[in-house]
Protein backbone atom coordinates (compact mmCIF):
# COMPACT_ATOMS: atom_id res chain seq x y z
CA UNK A 1 0.00 0.00 0.00
CA UNK A 2 1.49 2.76 -1.37
CA UNK A 3 1.55 6.62 0.71
CA UNK A 4 -0.80 9.74 0.32
CA UNK A 5 0.97 12.95 -0.42
CA UNK A 6 -0.53 14.18 3.16
CA UNK A 7 1.11 10.92 4.25
CA UNK A 8 4.71 11.84 3.43
CA UNK A 9 3.87 15.51 4.74
CA UNK A 10 3.08 14.42 7.96
CA UNK A 11 6.16 11.95 8.64
CA UNK A 12 8.73 14.87 9.02
CA UNK A 13 6.49 17.28 11.54
CA UNK A 14 5.83 13.87 13.54
CA UNK A 15 9.48 13.18 13.45
CA UNK A 16 10.32 16.51 14.39
CA UNK A 17 7.91 16.65 17.17
CA UNK A 18 8.78 12.93 18.53
CA UNK A 19 12.77 14.57 18.57
CA UNK A 20 11.85 17.56 20.40
CA UNK A 21 9.48 15.95 23.26
CA UNK A 22 12.47 13.22 23.61
CA UNK A 23 14.87 16.14 24.20
CA UNK A 24 12.44 17.90 26.26
CA UNK A 25 12.16 15.16 28.78
CA UNK A 26 15.86 14.37 28.60
CA UNK A 27 16.44 17.87 30.08
CA UNK A 28 13.55 17.59 32.61
CA UNK A 29 15.08 14.28 33.52
CA UNK A 30 18.77 15.69 33.96
CA UNK A 31 18.22 19.14 35.17
CA UNK A 32 15.73 18.70 37.45
CA UNK A 33 15.15 15.15 37.91
CA UNK A 34 18.79 14.38 39.50
CA UNK A 35 19.17 17.38 41.67
CA UNK A 36 17.60 17.40 45.32
CA UNK A 37 14.21 19.07 45.58
CA UNK A 38 14.46 19.10 41.66
CA UNK A 39 11.76 21.91 40.73
CA UNK A 40 11.23 23.43 43.83
CA UNK A 41 14.86 24.77 43.54
CA UNK A 42 13.32 26.58 40.63
CA UNK A 43 11.08 28.40 42.56
CA UNK A 44 12.97 28.66 45.76
CA UNK A 45 16.10 30.37 43.86
CA UNK A 46 14.06 33.38 43.07
CA UNK A 47 12.14 33.82 46.15
CA UNK A 48 15.23 34.15 47.95
CA UNK A 49 16.76 36.54 45.91
CA UNK A 50 12.63 38.62 45.75
CA UNK A 51 13.09 38.23 49.52
CA UNK A 52 16.46 39.52 50.14
CA UNK A 53 15.79 42.64 47.55
CA UNK A 54 12.79 43.47 49.30
CA UNK A 55 14.25 43.46 52.91
CA UNK A 56 17.43 45.16 52.20
CA UNK A 57 15.14 48.38 49.94
CA UNK A 58 12.62 48.32 52.71
CA UNK A 59 15.53 49.21 55.03
CA UNK A 60 16.80 52.26 53.23
CA UNK A 61 13.55 53.65 51.99
CA UNK A 62 10.00 54.11 52.45
CA UNK A 63 8.28 52.76 49.95
CA UNK A 64 8.97 51.22 46.63
CA UNK A 65 8.57 53.27 43.40
CA UNK A 66 4.78 51.65 42.96
CA UNK A 67 2.25 50.78 45.40
CA UNK A 68 3.18 49.85 48.85
CA UNK A 69 4.27 46.38 49.11
CA UNK A 70 8.39 45.81 48.48
CA UNK A 71 8.22 42.24 47.55
CA UNK A 72 5.56 42.77 44.82
CA UNK A 73 7.31 45.29 43.07
CA UNK A 74 10.64 43.52 43.50
CA UNK A 75 8.93 39.80 42.19
CA UNK A 76 7.62 41.71 39.11
CA UNK A 77 10.68 43.05 37.90
CA UNK A 78 13.28 40.29 38.95
CA UNK A 79 11.25 37.63 37.76
CA UNK A 80 10.44 39.40 33.92
CA UNK A 81 14.23 39.83 34.19
CA UNK A 82 14.77 36.19 35.23
CA UNK A 83 12.96 34.83 32.10
CA UNK A 84 15.08 36.67 29.89
CA UNK A 85 18.46 35.53 31.22
CA UNK A 86 17.03 32.25 31.90
CA UNK A 87 16.05 32.23 28.43
CA UNK A 88 18.94 33.97 26.76
CA UNK A 89 21.09 30.89 28.52
CA UNK A 90 19.52 28.21 27.91
CA UNK A 91 19.44 28.37 23.96
CA UNK A 92 22.39 30.06 23.95
CA UNK A 93 23.81 26.40 25.03
CA UNK A 94 21.04 24.47 23.20
CA UNK A 95 23.74 22.64 20.89
CA UNK A 96 26.29 22.02 23.29
CA UNK A 97 23.85 20.85 25.66
CA UNK A 98 22.48 18.28 22.94
CA UNK A 99 25.47 17.53 21.16
CA UNK A 100 24.80 13.38 21.75
CA UNK A 101 21.21 13.45 20.80
CA UNK A 102 22.31 15.69 17.53
CA UNK A 103 23.90 13.03 16.53
CA UNK A 104 21.28 10.74 15.39
CA UNK A 105 20.78 12.33 11.88
CA UNK A 106 16.71 12.79 12.74
CA UNK A 107 17.66 14.99 15.26
CA UNK A 108 17.98 18.40 14.09
CA UNK A 109 19.87 21.69 15.10
CA UNK A 110 16.34 23.51 15.34
CA UNK A 111 14.92 20.47 17.17
CA UNK A 112 16.88 21.50 20.43
CA UNK A 113 16.84 24.84 20.12
CA UNK A 114 12.86 24.39 20.23
CA UNK A 115 12.93 21.39 22.91
CA UNK A 116 14.76 24.25 24.93
CA UNK A 117 13.05 27.13 24.42
CA UNK A 118 9.59 25.30 25.10
CA UNK A 119 10.73 23.58 28.27
CA UNK A 120 11.98 26.30 29.81
CA UNK A 121 9.28 28.88 28.82
CA UNK A 122 7.08 26.32 30.60
CA UNK A 123 8.96 26.61 33.58
CA UNK A 124 9.54 29.97 34.11
CA UNK A 125 5.91 30.48 33.53
CA UNK A 126 5.13 28.11 36.35
CA UNK A 127 7.49 29.84 38.52
CA UNK A 128 5.87 32.92 37.71
CA UNK A 129 2.61 32.13 38.61
CA UNK A 130 3.64 30.09 41.79
CA UNK A 131 5.74 33.15 43.23
CA UNK A 132 3.13 35.77 42.33
CA UNK A 133 0.35 33.99 43.41
CA UNK A 134 2.18 33.06 47.03
CA UNK A 135 2.75 36.82 47.12
CA UNK A 136 -0.92 37.68 46.69
CA UNK A 137 -1.73 35.39 49.26
CA UNK A 138 0.64 36.13 51.84
CA UNK A 139 0.43 39.30 51.89
CA UNK A 140 -1.45 42.95 51.14
CA UNK A 141 -0.65 44.15 48.21
CA UNK A 142 -3.73 45.94 47.28
CA UNK A 143 -2.94 45.21 43.22
CA UNK A 144 -5.79 44.59 40.93
CA UNK A 145 -4.20 42.19 38.42
CA UNK A 146 -4.64 42.66 34.19
CA UNK A 147 -3.43 39.49 32.44
CA UNK A 148 -3.19 41.05 29.06
CA UNK A 149 -0.33 42.93 29.43
CA UNK A 150 1.18 40.35 31.42
CA UNK A 151 0.85 37.78 29.23
CA UNK A 152 2.30 40.22 26.54
CA UNK A 153 5.39 41.74 28.62
CA UNK A 154 6.28 37.57 29.54
CA UNK A 155 6.17 36.78 25.64
CA UNK A 156 8.39 39.70 24.62
CA UNK A 157 11.32 38.94 27.51
CA UNK A 158 11.14 35.47 26.39
CA UNK A 159 11.75 36.07 22.48
CA UNK A 160 14.41 38.84 23.39
CA UNK A 161 15.68 36.30 25.74
CA UNK A 162 15.51 33.17 22.56
CA UNK A 163 16.81 35.76 19.55
CA UNK A 164 19.95 36.93 22.19
CA UNK A 165 20.50 33.52 22.91
CA UNK A 166 20.27 32.42 19.08
CA UNK A 167 22.99 34.70 18.39
CA UNK A 168 25.06 34.35 21.11
CA UNK A 169 25.00 30.74 20.52
CA UNK A 170 26.04 31.34 17.18
CA UNK A 171 28.93 33.80 18.09
CA UNK A 172 29.91 31.51 21.08
CA UNK A 173 30.11 28.33 19.06
CA UNK A 174 32.75 30.22 16.41
CA UNK A 175 34.44 32.07 19.06
CA UNK A 176 34.71 30.88 22.08
CA UNK A 177 36.34 34.45 23.78
CA UNK A 178 33.11 35.82 22.75
CA UNK A 179 31.60 34.36 25.99
CA UNK A 180 33.85 36.21 28.11
CA UNK A 181 33.38 39.68 26.11
CA UNK A 182 29.63 39.05 26.56
CA UNK A 183 29.60 38.69 30.50
CA UNK A 184 31.96 42.19 30.79
CA UNK A 185 29.32 43.88 28.60
CA UNK A 186 26.03 42.60 30.27
CA UNK A 187 27.02 42.92 33.81
CA UNK A 188 25.23 46.23 34.55
CA UNK A 189 22.31 44.22 32.98
CA UNK A 190 20.83 43.83 36.06
CA UNK A 191 20.54 47.41 37.05
CA UNK A 192 19.21 48.58 33.67
CA UNK A 193 16.31 45.92 33.07
CA UNK A 194 14.12 47.78 35.93
CA UNK A 195 13.99 45.57 38.54
CA UNK A 196 14.87 47.95 41.36
CA UNK A 197 13.34 51.07 39.78
CA UNK A 198 10.69 52.35 37.13
CA UNK A 199 11.65 53.91 34.13
CA UNK A 200 10.35 57.29 35.15
CA UNK A 201 12.96 58.02 38.26
CA UNK A 202 16.04 58.25 35.92
CA UNK A 203 17.28 61.51 34.72
CA UNK A 204 16.47 62.16 30.99
CA UNK A 205 20.06 61.23 29.98
CA UNK A 206 19.89 58.06 31.89
CA UNK A 207 16.44 57.20 30.42
CA UNK A 208 17.45 57.71 26.78
CA UNK A 209 20.05 55.05 27.46
CA UNK A 210 17.80 52.64 29.08
CA UNK A 211 14.85 53.30 26.39
CA UNK A 212 17.44 51.01 23.68
CA UNK A 213 16.99 48.07 26.55
CA UNK A 214 14.19 45.84 25.03
CA UNK A 215 14.09 44.17 28.73
CA UNK A 216 13.10 47.63 30.09
CA UNK A 217 10.11 47.92 27.76
CA UNK A 218 8.97 44.25 28.99
CA UNK A 219 9.31 45.43 32.68
CA UNK A 220 7.69 48.14 32.49
CA UNK A 221 4.76 46.86 30.75
CA UNK A 222 4.45 43.95 33.21
CA UNK A 223 4.24 46.19 35.36
CA UNK A 224 1.19 47.81 34.20
CA UNK A 225 -0.45 44.52 34.47
CA UNK A 226 0.16 44.77 38.47
CA UNK A 227 -0.18 48.38 38.77
CA UNK A 228 -3.76 49.93 37.22
CA UNK A 229 -2.32 53.54 37.87
CA UNK A 230 0.95 53.42 36.47
CA UNK A 231 1.09 53.80 32.52
CA UNK A 232 4.82 53.05 30.95
CA UNK A 233 4.49 55.75 28.04
CA UNK A 234 8.35 55.14 26.88
CA UNK A 235 6.78 51.07 26.18
CA UNK A 236 7.15 50.53 22.45
CA UNK A 237 6.19 47.05 21.72
CA UNK A 238 6.87 47.60 18.01
CA UNK A 239 10.55 47.83 18.76
CA UNK A 240 10.88 45.04 21.72
CA UNK A 241 8.98 42.84 19.50
CA UNK A 242 10.94 44.14 16.07
CA UNK A 243 14.40 43.59 18.15
CA UNK A 244 13.52 40.12 19.56
CA UNK A 245 11.99 38.73 16.08
CA UNK A 246 15.33 40.35 14.11
CA UNK A 247 17.67 38.21 16.87
CA UNK A 248 15.71 35.24 15.81
CA UNK A 249 15.99 35.54 12.29
CA UNK A 250 19.36 36.48 12.15
CA UNK A 251 19.93 33.73 14.53
CA UNK A 252 17.82 30.84 12.74
CA UNK A 253 19.69 32.36 9.24
CA UNK A 254 23.61 31.63 10.15
CA UNK A 255 22.97 28.49 12.31
CA UNK A 256 21.42 27.11 9.99
CA UNK A 257 24.81 27.12 7.93
CA UNK A 258 27.12 26.88 10.95
CA UNK A 259 25.75 24.84 13.16
CA UNK A 260 27.88 21.87 12.07
CA UNK A 261 31.05 24.04 12.49
CA UNK A 262 29.78 24.98 16.39
CA UNK A 263 29.31 21.39 17.11
CA UNK A 264 32.22 19.83 15.64
CA UNK A 265 34.58 22.90 17.78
Amino acid sequence: MTKTPSAHRKLPRLTALRSIVALMLREMGSTYGDSPGGYIWAILQPMGMIAMLSLGFSLLVKSPSLGTSFILFYATGFLTYNIYMEMMKKVAAALKYSRAMLAYPRVLWLDAIIARFTLNLLTLLTVFCVIITIILMTFTTRTVITIQPIVTGILMVALTGAGVGMVNCLLGGLFPVWQIIWKIITRPMFLASGVLFIYEDMPPLVQDILWWNPVMHATGWVRTGFYPNYYASYVSLEYTFGFALSMIAIGLLFLQTYHKKILHR
